[in-house]
């Protein structure tokens, strides 16, 4: 078997955002496995959404030879790094890739001087929540006022479903 092509990480750009929608779909469908179609048939953000996040910075791309296969979305909240997304295509997951995406989350952290970063996700799905606690997330018992509203959003988006927030310290400059 030929060895495993390197993955690369970088912030996004413009010409990458027609695979982004394509990425979280593909991510997506595997919830159908553990009978959540509802989030599967979730309409995915378009690339006019997520333009200015990548014109802002806050969007960071997994290549392999030169084709993105991930990427992870950061926001503010609560003044803090705030994982919005993080999305990698199935075809490569099990290489680490959204735990590198998360530590480039981190490093954006750490130089705006944030003390954290955030997420929300589904406590029950074994990649989600579970795989979060992997990473040294924590679940945060009373979030701030905007992660607050963000997690009653997505509660009410998918009934149903336990989400919760969770948090992680930044470590300080995270090796490349």
């Amino acid at each position: 078997m030929p060895p495993l092509s390197p993955v690369r990480l970088r912030v996004a750009l413009s010409e990458d955002l027609p695979a982004l929608p394509i990425i979280e779909l593909a991510a997506g469908a595997v919830f159908r496995e553990v009978g959540m179609g509802a989030v599967a048939d979730d309409p995915v953000p378009s690339e006019n959404d997520l333009l200015p996040h990548v014109e802002a910075g806050r969007v960071w791309v997994a290549t392999i030879d030169d084709r993105v296969v991930a990427y992870a979305l950061a926001v503010t909240l609560d003044s803090r790094a705030h994982l919005e997304q993080v999305s990698v295509d199935p075809e490569h997951a099990g290489r680490r890739i959204g735990a590198a995406l998360i530590d480039e989350v981190e490093r954006w952290a750490h130089t705006r001087g944030d003390d954290a970063i955030t997420l929300t996700t589904f406590a029950d799905v074994p990649w989600n929540a579970p795989y979060y606690y992997r990473l040294g997330f924590r679940p945060i018992d009373t979030p701030g006022p905007e992660l607050a509203a963000a997690l009653d959003h997505e509660k009410r988006r998918f009934p149903g479903f336990a989400r919760l927030a969770m948090v992680r310290p930044v470590r300080g400059p995270v090796r490349p």
